[in-house]
């Protein structure tokens, strides 16, 4: 049975037009870019002119979106050439003509709302270029003149770069000019320098993607250069070479001229005079004048030039002041002469000659010789003048300028230490200096041991630092002296003393001693000792730095003092204080210097040895009472051991009549036997239970001497029997026998037992004797095995 609503399909229908009317009010709506197609016609490859439509077309997917707008975009090479929006799903780009321009890859992008997709890339080829045309304006100009050339491809698009050539009739072709690309046309200036005839065409190179493709050239046309005489000529008048004073004419001019041609006269890259076709120049001769003169004669972009060297001498040469001497010091004589050292002797008279000196401009003599001490006042620039009067003009030279400057003879040099602090027994630096002087001055140290060292200070702030060795001594240092030296005539030497005053000079301390007071050796607990750390020699104030060596080098105390010792105190004396002790002394020297240790051992108390004295004695008499109580306690377990051993055996061997009778009916030759009596052997004391280890109990033997029996009373056998009683420990240490019982009794009664087999009968008599052996024997058992046990005793002891 259907369970589903009768309404159902309604109800779909109607949630489905809602959603619908959702979408459409709030904008939003499906929609996909199918596919972007690109079309080349005719084809992918055309000739140039060839008319070429590319067309662009999209297929999109969508739920009735009405006025759906597709935005398209052609591109070559990855360049966009066309842009549009339009409702319509194509657009169509021509390229009518096509050229080679138009060469290369072309892609459609479409973009519809927020997406976008391209079509595939399609490659166009249009092969073929136009052949440039070339345009002279003249084509008859003359040498080095300037004419324009124009080269064009009017059919092609894109910048080209034209190229132009010059052939002649036998040579190769020749590139003259290559311009900038500026589009399918160039235009430029052309200037053929040789007169002939020659050829010129050109041709251009388009860059593509794909690589440059270059056209064919254009048509020759001829050129004829012409040339152009208009070389000027150039007369110098009276002559080429004169004499300073004399009065030169240039003259220059064009023999065929031309229109609006112009002539210049120049030297040395300036002008002197301009004219046309021709020109005239006068000039005073000077000095200076001698070179070359040049005439150019200019038409438009052409100039021809004529070149002419002219030589001007000297009526007399410059003057030369010179100075003596050279080296000039304050006080010395200075003597400055003005010469001339050449004159044209026909011109001119050497007693017309007036000279000057001049200081700084200023004039000091007339005269050709000026003589002065040297001084600061008279240092300065000088030059000397020379007047020649000619029939013409004037003349007057100066010399070039000569520098006097006085040298400062050097002043007394002072020595001293770098730092103002010398240490004894180091390396250390000397400064060598004079307060004045003119440089460069040369400065030489004396050492105490004579070795010479020199140098020279050329330049300011410059200084002469000399290293030298280490001294040991306060009179070395006076030994060092300085030399300073400027000049060849003089010495000066460093004042004898002076380095000593001057310098502070520290001394190392020497090696420390430490003593100990009140003595050297053992001290005992309770005393004060003082350590002293002193040394012979150092600049104060010294550092004492004390030292235990027990403290793992930690420091017990330093002190600084203007002493040559010093002292540390150590009170009431301990046993940690003993050990090795050192001290260690420092001055502004910075170097370090350690004593040899001293060694303290601290000896107990007298009242703490007697306090030891009296516990060991009384321990000694404790240990001999222990000792003797201890000996005594087991000889007394030993004794009563033996006591109840013998008591025991008594008991034991005590017999009934019955047993005596039964003895008595014993052969006498039974009594000849050995009896042997096994005892288990124990401990009898507490001492022997330490001694022998129950779980190894060893039997113990005795020998037992048995007494003959009296022949008169009974028959027994004669001889020495031997009996061995084994006795045993018990647990509570008294003699147990080895099966529980009397072994012995029980080899008596065997012993009975046996005279009663064979018929043994004797009297009463007979019977006393034979219980009075048995005693003896059990007498004589007791006897053996207390001296065993007595022996074993000792040995334990």
């Amino acid at each position: 049975m259907d369970s589903r609503p009768p309404n159902l399909p309604l109800l779909l229908l109607l949630l489905t037009s809602l959603l619908h009317l959702w979408q459409s009010a709030s904008g939003q709506s499906s929609y996909i870019i199918d596919a972007v197609g690109l079309a080349i016609l005719p084809g992918s490859t055309v000739q140039r002119g060839t008319p070429v439509t590319i067309s662009c077309k999209v297929t999109v997917i969508h739920d009735n979106i009405s006025n759906l707008t597709h935005t398209f975009q052609l591109k070559q090479d990855d360049y966009v050439i066309h842009s549009s929006t339009t409702t319509e799903d194509s657009f169509v780009y021509e390229l009518n003509p096509a050229r080679a321009a138009d060469s290369g890859n072309y892609e459609c992008r479409v973009t519809v709302k927020e997406k976008s997709r391209s079509s595939f890339s399609q490659k166009l080829d249009v092969t073929g270029l136009q052949t440039p045309i070339l345009y002279l304006d003249n084509t008859s100009p003359y040498e080095n003149d300037e004419f324009t050339a124009n080269c064009s491809a009017p059919d092609e698009k894109g910048p080209l770069t034209f190229s132009f050539y010059q052939r002649s009739r036998t040579g190769a072709p020749q590139k003259i000019k290559q311009p900038a690309s500026t589009g399918n046309w160039s235009e430029t200036t052309l200037v053929l320098r040789e007169v002939k005839d020659s050829f010129l065409y050109c041709d251009y190179e388009i860059n593509l993607v794909s690589g440059a493709r270059r056209s064919n050239r254009s048509s020759e046309i001829q050129v004829i250069v012409k040339a152009l005489h208009i070389a000027p000529v150039m007369n110098v008048l009276p002559n080429s070479t004169v004499y300073e004073g004399e009065i030169l004419e240039v003259v220059c001019r064009v023999i065929n001229p031309l229109k609006n041609i112009e002539v210049f006269l120049t030297t040395d890259r300036r002008i002197l005079k301009q004219a046309k076709v021709a020109l005239s120049h006068q000039f005073t001769a000077q000095e200076g004048d001698s070179g070359e003169l040049v005439c150019k004669a200019v038409w438009g972009s052409v100039q021809k030039e004529t070149y002419q060297t002219i030589t001007v001498r000297e009526l007399f040469s410059k003057p030369r002041l010179t100075v003596n001497p050279i080296d000039i010091f304050e006080g010395d004589r200075l003597t400055l002469a003005c010469s001339v050292p050449s004159y044209a002797r026909d011109k001119i008279d050497i007693n017309s000659m007036r000279f000057s000196i001049y200081r700084d401009n200023v004039k000091v003599t007339d005269q050709k010789t000026f003589i002065t001490e040297a001084h600061p006042s008279k240092n300065g620039n000088y030059t000397c003048k020379v007047h020649v009067a000619s029939l013409r003009q004037n003349f007057v030279k100066e010399s070039q300028k000569v520098v006097v400057k006085a040298k400062v003879p050097v002043s007394k040099p002072v020595l001293s230490v770098v730092g103002g602090t010398l240490v004894l027994g180091k390396p250390f630096q000397l400064l060598c200096h004079s307060d004045s002087g003119t440089l460069p001055i040369m400065y030489t140290l004396f050492s105490p041991n004579r070795v010479v060292e020199s140098m020279e200070v050329s330049h300011p702030g410059q200084q002469a630092i000399f290293n030298t060795s280490a001294v040991n001594k306060r009179s070395d240092v006076d030994t060092f002296l300085c030399h300073a030296r400027n000049s060849p005539q003089g010495t000066t030497v460093t004042e004898t003393g002076q380095l000593l005053r001057s310098t502070k000079i520290i001394e190392p301390v020497s090696k420390p001693v430490l003593s100990i007071l009140p003595s050297m050796g053992d001290v005992s607990e309770g005393q004060d000792v003082t350590l002293v750390c002193s040394v012979r020699r150092g600049t104060l104030p010294i550092i004492f730095t004390w030292y235990h060596t027990e403290t793992e080098g930690a420091i017990l105390t330093f002190k600084t003092f203007e002493k040559m010792e010093s002292s540390y105190k150590i009170s009431n004396v301990r046993g940690n204080h003993q050990g090795q002790y050192y001290c260690v002394c420092t001055n502004p020297a910075k170097g370090t210097e350690k004593s040899a240790t001293v060694t303290i051992r601290v000896k107990l108390a007298g009242w703490k040895k007697g306090l030891i004295a009296a516990f060991c004695i009384l321990l000694i008499l404790g240990l001999i009472l222990v000792l003797a109580f201890t000996r005594r306690l087991l000889r007394f377990k030993r004794k009563t051991g033996e006591l109840k051993s013998v008591s025991t055996k008594a008991e034991r061997l005590s017999l009934t009549q019955a047993e005596v009778n039964m003895a008595a009916n014993v052969t006498p030759g039974i009594m000849g036997k050995s009896v042997w009596s096994e005892h288990v052997s124990g401990s009898e004391s507490d001492d022997q239970n330490s001694v022998t280890s129950p779980d190894k109990a060893e039997p113990q033997y005795t020998e037992v001497q048995i007494r003959q029996a009296d022949p008169n009373k009974a028959l027994v056998k004669k001889g020495t029997d031997t009996v061995y009683s084994e006795v045993r420990n018990s647990k509570q240490g008294a003699p147990v026998p080895a099966d529980g019982g009397s072994v012995e009794y029980a080899q008596l009664n065997h012993d009975a037992d046996h005279h009663g087999d064979h018929g043994y009968h004797g009297d009463h008599s007979t019977q006393d004797d034979h219980i009075d052996e048995i005693d003896s024997r059990v007498d004589n058992n007791t006897v053996t095995m207390e001296n065993e046990n007595m022996t074993q005793s000792q040995t334990v002891d």
